[in-house]
């Protein structure tokens, strides 16, 4: 019985891949490394919640985030929004330093995010830029892409220092 559930759950992923036969690799490759990679394709992106690690993208002294709590939304943060973290790692003579608790907005997800005009932006990786109490940003750089979805936040500091906006 569990090994007609597999199957028809293996069907049932196939389909959603672009429907694809099972016959089509069948031939190729054997069934527990389709499996696999099924698993692989169908992870998500989540938001950023608690534990989660980030990079830092500014030249505040910090090199990694841990997110302690998300201040704005039950699930967790998305771009733009403000959460408070932990220092894991800093460059030696920086502004910040390991074990400080900080306020950071998030500048980079990789949970897609939707636009007005239909299209949808997410990146590679997830990375902060760390900000005082009063929301200006400790560093004085802005390394990468940022979106302008933070001038919606009120971010504009942050856009202004950023090389790049996406």
């Amino acid at each position: 019985m569990s090994a007609s559930n597999s199957s028809k759950l293996f069907r049932v992923g196939r389909s959603l891949l672009g429907g694809l036969s099972n016959s089509a690799f069948a031939g190729s490759r054997p069934s527990s490394e389709l499996t696999r990679l099924d698993f692989l394709s169908q992870q998500t992106r989540t938001f950023i919640q608690m534990r989660t690690n980030l990079k830092v993208v500014d030249n505040s002294g910090a090199k990694r985030v841990m997110c302690i709590q998300a201040l704005k939304g039950d699930k967790g943060a998305r771009l733009g929004d403000t959460i408070v973290a932990s220092v894991k790692e800093a460059h030696m003579g920086g502004k910040v330093k390991k074990g400080d608790v900080c306020y950071a907005v998030v500048v980079r997800a990789a949970m897609q995010k939707g636009r007005c005009d239909g299209s949808e932006v997410k990146f590679d990786d997830n990375a902060v830029v760390l900000i005082n109490k009063q929301g200006e940003p400790i560093g004085t750089r802005v390394f990468g892409p940022v979106p302008h979805e933070l001038r919606r936040k009120k971010h504009l500091k942050i856009l202004s220092l950023a090389e790049h906006i996406a």
